[in-house]
């Protein structure tokens, strides 16, 4: 199958980092040291079978859980639309989702995590539909909010495809808010992002919705 590389504007390519993250093993010495005090202070007994190590599992599943940072370069491979003319070719919408994700809240850098719907209406391009569920999941292993995650993904999106439009909605559980504040432990957040022919045409936002709802 062909496939094309496509050349996304230089100053918008956030999902694209040359170079990995590197802690030296001093500086996993020292921050796993402070992550012993910090557990020990606030009661923590690390003398145990179940708890010596924690600190430095801590640390690791902390770095993983971050890994979003280094980017993914595979995302700017894409396919020559299948699209060949008329009105299909500014109203079909391509939906992907449920996309899990899961995210550490910058405020608190507790979890949120939740469910991403992600639409577009290719215009010269498509993209393999793995591809969407990187993209979200890249952006989502960061510290960041809700919010933002849905912005990168439709900007980034809307960068790589040039598509007529990009839809994205996002819900999702914080457990900043059960686990302390208020501790909420019903509701919900939900957010929506449009870009293209999805700002200007509500029955294209609402068919997307409408996706989204029979495919939760």
């Amino acid at each position: 199958m062909n496939f094309v590389r496509l050349e996304a504007d230089e100053t918008d390519r956030s999902w694209e980092r040359l170079h990995p993250r590197h802690v030296s093993e001093e500086q996993w010495t020292r921050f796993e040291s402070h992550i012993r005090e910090i557990f020990g202070a606030f009661g923590m007994e690390l003398d145990t079978p179940g708890t010596e190590r924690t600190p430095a599992r801590f640390l690791h599943a902390l770095f993983d859980a971050t890994a979003g940072y280094e980017g993914d370069p595979k995302l700017v491979t894409a396919f020559p639309t299948e699209c060949h003319g008329g009105p299909d070719c500014r109203l079909s919408q391509v939906v992907e989702g449920p996309i899990a994700f899961y995210s550490l809240c910058e405020h608190h850098a507790l979890p949120f995590f939740g469910h991403a719907y992600v639409g577009y209406i290719a215009h010269e391009h498509i993209i393999g539909i793995s591809k969407l569920t990187r993209l979200v999941r890249m952006y989502a292993a960061r510290f960041s909010v809700q919010e933002r995650i849905g912005h990168e993904v439709v900007t980034a999106l809307e960068s790589i495809l040039g598509a007529h439009g990009v839809a994205v909605y996002l819900q999702a559980t914080h457990l900043c808010t059960q686990m302390r504040g208020v501790r909420d432990t019903e509701s919900g957040t939900r957010t929506t992002f449009w870009r293209g022919n999805y700002e200007h045409e509500p029955e294209l936002r609402a068919e997307f919705m409408r996706l989204c709802a029979a495919t939760a």
